[in-house]
């Protein structure tokens, strides 16, 4: 049985992976995780997760190495991490009362076989007042995330549909990782 390496920090990757029955190890290396002007968002989460995973399957290329990069997508804008508090108000701004996509990229390999895929998501906000917003911006929770927003935390009442993975939108379509890790 090969070692699964989840090529990623996030707290909440590792807590679906956990949910999901899969043992693995964490290993991260820093990557570049620029994207060339013009990519589609759907590549770019791609290309990202790829980076990822092929940093560590670099080093421990007789594991399965999964790598995954989740982005917000309103519009054709990719909203990263916010850099501020304003940046944070300024995205959740931009996504009330909104449709947008959540894209989450995933590649998982194991010594010449590769993998590199995506999930999309369809997430709908509530019209947000700006009272909503600073409060929610005040929990701290947004900081850390792509969109500035949690779905799985305080986020969660922001959101009035959503269409597709809830677990993609949380950073990890896992059922779909998990069914394609049995191929491994």
């Amino acid at each position: 049985m090969k070692k699964i390496i989840l090529a990623s920090s996030s707290p909440r990757r590792r807590e679906l992976m956990t949910t999901a029955g899969q043992e693995f190890e964490v290993i991260v290396k820093d990557v570049d995780e620029s994207i060339p002007e013009g990519t589609a968002p759907v590549d770019a989460a791609k290309m990202t997760a790829k980076k990822k995973a092929l940093a560590v399957a670099a080093e421990y290329s007789e594991n399965i190495v999964i790598g995954a990069d989740t982005i917000v997508v309103a519009g054709e804008k990719i909203l990263g991490k916010p850099a501020d508090r304003a940046d944070a108000c300024r995205m959740l701004r931009m996504l009330s009362g909104k449709v947008h996509e959540v894209i989450t990229g995933v590649c998982i390999v194991c010594g010449e076989r590769l993998e590199n895929f995506a999930q999309v998501s369809r997430v709908k906000f509530y019209e947000l007042t700006d009272e909503e917003i600073e409060a929610y911006v005040d929990t701290n929770e947004p900081m850390d995330k792509a969109g500035a927003y949690g779905i799985q935390g305080r986020g969660c009442v922001l959101v009035e549909k959503i269409e597709g993975d809830y677990f993609n939108i949380v950073g990890l379509p896992v059922a779909e990782v998990v069914k394609k890790l049995k191929s491994f």
